[in-house]
């Protein structure tokens, strides 16, 4: 029997938050799944975190990189491993809703489309809720992303059928999924929102996300370097970018 969804979580050192990530996965109402693990090379527990799961559940598997690449190649990898139709990321140390997938399902075949996203809260560390949710529009298309970044990866989830495989490996830059989304929407997808808080993002002290100024680099070179975007049309977009990002955190 096929496997409905693929769920891709990079892993690198997130011993601290993967057994819970792992458990929200469990706990889902939707049960035709498997979970591709990729560990990144941790130097941490995670491996033997991972191991005891796929002793207790069979949809769980591990798959050990060679070498450090980072979590686009990573994702890449569960991308190239996955035996679902659909395709959900996950990174280690956020937290779904038991929703969270049979949600984004309903919303698939009742739009039939093959490109979904929604809600998410700014968690603490220790994965507790803040009360900042984020809301997300009902459709976006590649225009509108470019002015609204608020597409956030563990809330994606992918109809192989619609949206190629190819389309949604992620490439090797900073900010690699956002420069995918960007690259699936500029091939004439369109992403549909569900305004519904699905997700935790757990954010970390020290994490790349928290960094504010490299954040913003990181979004300027993708309107500039990897989009290719006019000096003009790059601050236009920037502008807005910013706007809506400092709405996100206060």
């Amino acid at each position: 029997m096929e496997t409905k969804i693929s769920i891709i979580i990079p892993v690198y050192n997130t011993e601290a938050f993967l057994e819970d990530t792992i458990r929200s996965v469990l706990e889902q109402e939707e049960t035709d799944w498997e979970l591709l693990l990729v560990d990144d090379c941790s130097t941490d527990k995670s491996v033997q975190i991972i191991e005891k799961f796929t002793v207790q559940d069979e949809r769980i598997r591990l798959l050990r990189q060679k070498e450090n690449r980072g979590a686009a190649v990573a994702r890449n990898r569960g991308v190239e491993e996955a035996k679902g139709r659909y395709i959900a990321f996950l990174d280690g140390d956020d937290l779904w809703m038991p929703r969270r997938l049979s949600a984004q399902l309903a919303l698939m075949e009742k739009k039939r489309v093959g490109f979904v996203f929604s809600g998410y809260e700014f968690a603490d560390e220790k994965g507790q809720g803040t009360g900042k949710i984020v809301k997300v529009p009902e459709v976006l298309t590649y225009r509108e992303a470019l002015k609204n970044t608020t597409i956030f990866t563990s809330t994606v989830l992918f109809d192989t059928e619609i949206v190629p495989r190819e389309l949604i490996r992620m490439p090797h830059v900073k900010s690699e999924d956002t420069a995918t989304w960007w690259n699936i929407l500029r091939h004439g997808y369109r992403a549909y929102g569900l305004d519904e808080n699905l997700v935790l993002y757990r954010r970390s002290s020290g994490t790349l996300s928290s960094n504010k100024v490299e954040a913003i680099r990181r979004v300027w070179n993708l309107y500039r370097n990897v989009e290719g975007l006019s000096l003009p049309y790059s601050m236009y977009n920037f502008a807005f970018y910013a706007v809506r990002a400092v709405l996100r955190r206060v």
